[in-house]
């Protein structure tokens, strides 16, 4: 049994932050079931590449839920959707603020129906605020948040983080805080309105960078590879690419310059004796350890340091990284059968349970795949789904497949 079987999730949000939020609820039990707008659906359906005709990239984050195509802007389908959510316990939206309020389903208008409901909104600045209408993606987080000012190399233009990491912080945080008012809601029977901003979720990761700046007044700059408090803790070029290397206390340093690079004499030199001189000596630190890294392979060298005790790894690209012996042995890739797409990869959960399932299990839904499914369960006869069908109240775009099935 799951942690969250028999936990139903209304999930009305789109592109990455919410879908990413309900996928992790969903592969612990939960019933998510998809509420998307009829043809259209998430925007992210959009996006390339697709396979015959269905988005690969939309089906990452919306795997293992059901899909209902509902139109929320229709009487028939407000009263609808009310009635989902008499049945469900989490309610998550990632509208900017306000649209729920204009179409009749915000938290207010929810726990009329289910006093109890937990109900999440992730916006790009939060309910509150300033900024609280200012439309926000994962970059304007970034912007905002510093991140793009202490990304990439010193002097270069401001560089976005590879991933969306705004976007999955904001996703972290509502499984979190959705899991912890749930566990209060068992307690005390009552209800929680969730309020998760981009900007702070990302915010709220910057540890080391607010202790500098509360500490000393530093404000965080673009270090490349290198950590802002310890050195040697950064990737050195070598005789192929680059390797890793994390020696960044006395000990390790130690290990690194007897064992891995042959030089000894650089715990007795004036530049490198402690941290601090390392650090004020850092450019040449680098230019040092890369006149003798440039000599050989990224494998050996990384040889090297395992042989020592020393952390150290490759830089590797994405293709190769998904290819990495230790990835593809601790199940990292997993495939799922999509009815349109057919076989597909996709990346599995992380954490690896003893005792508890914590897997894939199902591709993302066709759109509108569960509607009929999910309102007969809401006490509708075939008669009602038949008319909300026909007003297109209600949608499903691939009926001959989909056939009300998982």
């Amino acid at each position: 049994m799951k942690p969250l079987e028999g936990f139903r999730v209304l999930d009305l949000t789109r592109y990455l932050s919410g879908p990413y939020c309900t996928m992790v609820l969903a592969e612990l039990g939960a019933d998510v079931i998809k509420v998307e707008p009829p043809e259209s659906g998430d925007d992210s359906r959009r996006l390339a590449p697709k396979v015959n005709g269905e988005s690969y990239p939309f089906g990452m984050p919306n795997r293992s839920k059901r899909s209902v195509a509902l139109n929320l802007k229709s009487e028939e389908g407000l009263r609808t959707f009310l009635r989902m959510a008499e049945q469900a316990d989490l309610v998550i939206e990632n509208f900017r603020p306000g649209v729920v309020d204009r179409l009749g389903i915000s938290y207010d208008d929810v726990r009329r129906v289910r006093p109890d409901i937990l109900y999440c909104s992730i916006s790009g600045f939060g309910q509150t605020g300033p900024y609280r209408d200012r439309p926000g993606f994962d970059i304007m987080a970034q912007g905002a948040g510093g991140f793009m000012r202490m990304t990439g190399h010193p002097g270069g233009r401001p560089t976005k983080v590879g991933i969306a990491v705004n976007d999955i912080a904001a996703g972290a945080t509502a499984i979190y805080s959705i899991l912890a008012a749930e566990l209060t809601r068992r307690v005390s029977g009552e209800g929680e309105y969730i309020d998760i901003s981009l900007l702070e979720a990302g915010l709220a990761w910057t540890v080391w960078e607010s202790g500098a700046y509360f500490g000393s007044g530093e404000i965080p700059a673009a270090t490349g590879t290198r950590h802002r408090r310890s050195t040697p803790y950064q990737a050195y070029a070598t005789a192929d690419g680059y390797v890793t290397i994390g020696a960044n206390n006395d000990r390790l340093w130690s290990r690194l310059v007897r064992d891995v690079l042959g030089r000894p004499e650089w715990l007795e030199d004036a530049r490198f004796t402690t941290l601090q001189d390392r650090m004020d000596h850092i450019d040449e630190l680098q230019e040092e350890i890369e006149a003798i890294t440039t000599a050989k392979t990224t494998n050996e060298w990384i040889a090297l340091l395992d042989e020592a005790g020393v952390p150290g790894g490759p830089v590797l690209t994405y293709d190769e990284t998904l290819a990495d012996p230790h990835v593809q042995a601790r199940g990292m890739v997993a495939e799922v059968d999509h009815p349109v797409i057919g076989p597909m990869q996709t990346i599995a959960p992380p954490a690896k349970f003893r005792n508890m399932d914590f897997d894939v299990t199902a591709p993302a839904p066709l759109l509108g795949q569960h509607t009929r499914p999910v309102l007969a369960e809401t006490g509708l006869d075939e008669d009602e789904i038949d008319a909300l069908y026909a007003s297109g109240v209600a949608y499903e775009e691939h009926p001959d497949l989909a056939q009300g099935g998982e």
